[in-house]
């Protein structure tokens, strides 16, 4: 068995993928009763997961092939999508430093718990 500090970026970089192809909230139905055991197996807390997950799919929403929220920002604009992802390219940066920080630093987010 791999450790967490492995398993972790490979599961940042599945969320990412599949938060890509399909939308939250089928993803969510779909993915997380396939990891729950691995969570049990390395010993994640379910709420730090659950962060993860929607963090995760939530940047993969925003990136292209489906991209969904470019083509809604862009429909009210008139701007093309290639236009709107150059934009959106910064928070996109911010929002993955957050999903880093957030993964191997849990303890930011479970201290009340």
């Amino acid at each position: 068995m791999i450790s967490k500090v492995v398993f972790l970026p490979c599961l940042i970089v599945f969320l990412l993928l599949i938060g890509c192809m399909i939308d939250v909230f089928s993803a969510i139905i779909i993915v997380v009763p396939l990891l729950m055991p691995l969570e049990i197996a390395y010993d994640i807390d379910p709420i730090h997961l659950g962060i993860l997950f929607l963090a995760n799919l939530g940047l993969g929403f925003l990136t292209p092939p489906v991209g969904m929220n470019l083509f809604i920002s862009s429909y009210p604009f008139i701007k093309a999508m290639g236009e709107i992802l150059k934009v959106s390219l910064p928070y996109f940066g911010l929002q993955f430093l957050a999903v880093i920080i957030n993964t191997f630093w849990p303890e930011l987010k479970l201290y009340l718990t």
